[in-house]
């Protein structure tokens, strides 16, 4: 039976739901838990069981240092519904993806980062100062103990506890420095919502994405061969390969393919030069001679060889069927969630091998022309608004420029991207004038980063740029640096409020969503990917949208932007409908 005594004594001191309570926890020997005025450590042999009960009886808002008592969580079949990640938070408050213990402690504090200690072996010169104390957490300086950050609060009860009333205090910190971000009130709720993709990211950690092993082999072995039996059938094996291209190259000419300034040489022999090797290069010359599409194919066999191969499935799919990696809430930079393992990066031809269940379905869901409806209510452009309230937004801006679709999609994509040049150059102008508020949004962005300025995104998540360091010969930063810092600071404000967005979708369907089975196992850009029973998939389907809906509202209350989903119920991954049509040109939603 589990453990009581944390629920008995949070429920004496009378905390609500909702209510913030750190905890902090090791499966070897306990728990802790502190709200803000008390604390509270028990001995236990089930602390997991002890949270649960907790959850069921009161479900607090859990104070959690990062994600990784989650996932301790998770392996216990535990899931909280509600966090405040402190990792999260000061990520957001900071702009910054290293968020260990000792940094969010010490921007919490005031403290500079730049003088955070480390564990050093003593020395001669080491005044001891420091080391009176191994059991206090916090050193005379502020900064916590490079020990205690390590790991050392798991050492006992009472360090739990500690630990646990330190978490309290760094969120409290935190959560006023949320709200006091001008121009930002949605702060606090951007972190609350993004501490709850913690928590997704650590149940699809744990669960991982179903994926047939026979199928995924058959790829692999399609591209490569079968599974070498030792390191020379390897080696023979790449020799096959790197023969079929070789065999169109100057005779007697050596050639190490995995080098891009040989294969530039080679191809100049034969009369092809190119500036680089990348893909989309040869691309366009793959009919000007054979050896360019035997390359091409030689270099996906090889990607498939080097990354995703026999060695890729055995590392990261199990016994059970799950293709697992470590997933994040945050790149760092615009706030993009992100995986391990090739979870991101997964080659659209292993798509087949991703199958659901038995008895289940996949619900695939990819938001439309996200990027553009975003833009329209970060920035209030009242005219843009009224263009995503079509299916296809480009078509709408097409009609209010007087231009082609094609034309209109590429000035739209241009101005988030900073392209002002080359084709859709004067429909861009002209999205000047049908678009000023919009366009006005995005020049501030590209200006303030441009002059190295720090942006926050819609939702407050700060983005770094500072002013570039200065040169040793005096001499100003190359224009081309300058007008790249402001590209860039242009688009980011629109990823990361699309990724915001993105987001508070997905937790707000992982709540909703849990009565029906609907467990999220991928989430790639604006794509989500639903397992289900196959008997819920219709109501899953349905909730998708409610969900979108009533996120968009959540995240820009009262906006006239209208977002769409792309919904449909597939088998396997590969079977999902055509995403890049737009929205009212796509097949409606099928059974598998």
């Amino acid at each position: 039976m589990s453990d009581t005594r944390v629920l008995d004594a949070l429920l004496e001191s009378g905390v609500a739901r909702g209510e913030l309570v750190a905890l902090a926890l090791d499966p070897g020997i306990g728990l802790a838990v502190a709200t803000a005025t008390r604390s509270w450590a028990v001995a236990s042999a089930d602390p997991c069981g002890a949270v649960a009960l907790v959850e069921r009886g009161i479900g607090p808002r859990w104070v959690l240092w990062s994600n990784d008592t989650a996932v301790t969580l998770a392996r216990a079949g535990v899931r909280v519904a509600r966090a405040f990640d402190l990792a999260c938070a000061h990520r957001i408050l900071e702009g910054t993806w290293a968020a260990d213990p000792a940094r969010v402690w010490a921007a919490a504090n005031g403290l500079d980062a730049d003088t955070l200690p480390s564990v050093a072996p003593p020395d001669l010169f080491s005044s001891g100062d420091d080391d009176d104390d191994a059991d206090e957490p916090v050193r005379r300086d502020g900064h916590l103990r490079p020990e205690w950050a390590g790991g050392a609060w798991r050492a006992s009860p009472e360090r739990l506890r500690r630990w646990s009333a330190l978490a309290q205090h760094a969120a409290a910190a935190q959560i006023a420095a949320l709200g006091a971000i001008a121009d930002r009130p949605a702060a606090l709720a951007t972190a609350r919502a993004e501490s709850a993709v913690e928590l997704l990211c650590a149940e699809m950690t744990v669960d991982g994405l179903p994926m047939d092993r026979v199928v995924a082999e058959g790829i692999v072995a399609g591209f490569v061969g079968p599974r070498p039996r030792d390191e020379a059938a390897a080696a023979e094996e790449r020799a096959r390969r790197d023969a079929a291209v070789l065999r169109h190259a100057t005779p007697g000419f050596e050639v190490d393919l995995r080098s891009s300034t040989q294969v530039r040489a080679m191809l100049r022999r034969l009369g092809i030069d190119v500036v680089d090797t990348r893909a989309a290069r040869l691309r366009e010359l793959e009919d000007t001679h054979p050896i360019v599409r035997e390359l091409l194919a030689w270099r996906r066999a090889e990607r498939v060889a080097t990354t995703y191969g026999y060695a890729w499935l055995d590392e990261h799919l199990g016994a059970d069927g799950r293709f697992r990696g470590s997933w994040s809430g945050s790149d760092g930079a615009a706030g993009r969630m992100t995986a391990s393992g090739g979870l991101h990066n997964m080659p659209a031809e292993f798509r087949p091998a991703v199958v659901a269940e038995p008895g289940h379905v996949f619900v695939r869901a990819d938001l439309g022309q996200v990027e553009p409806r975003v833009l329209a209510a970060v920035s209030h452009d009242a005219v843009l608004a009224r263009a995503t309230l079509q299916g296809d937004l480009y078509a709408a801006v097409a009609a209010e420029l007087g231009v082609d679709r094609a034309t209109a999609k590429v000035a739209v994509l241009g101005a988030m991207y900073g392209q002002t040049t080359g084709h859709g150059a004067d429909a861009l102008r002209r999205m000047r004038r049908a678009y000023p508020v919009a366009m006005d949004y995005l020049d501030r962005a590209e200006h303030a980063a441009a002059a190295g300025r720090d942006l926050r995104t819609y939702g407050g998540r700060l983005v770094r740029f500072g002013p570039p360091p200065p040169r040793d010969d005096g001499t100003p930063e190359p224009r081309a640096s300058v007008a790249a810092r402001g590209r860039y600071g242009r688009n980011a404000v629109v990823q990361g409020a699309a990724a915001e967005l993105f987001k508070r979708w997905a937790v707000t369907l992982r709540a909703r969503g849990a009565d029906l089975g609907a467990q999220i196992v991928l989430c790639l850009h604006d794509e989500l990917l639903v397992h289900t029973p196959l008997e819920q998939a219709a109501p899953v389907a349905s909730l998708l949208d409610s969900c979108l809906q009533d996120a968009a509202e959540r995240w820009s209350p009262g906006t006239p932007t209208r977002f769409v989903a792309d919904v449909s119920v597939v088998a396997r991954w590969s079977d999902a409908k055509d995403a890049s049509a737009p929205p009212d040109r796509r097949p409606a939603t099928g059974a598998p």
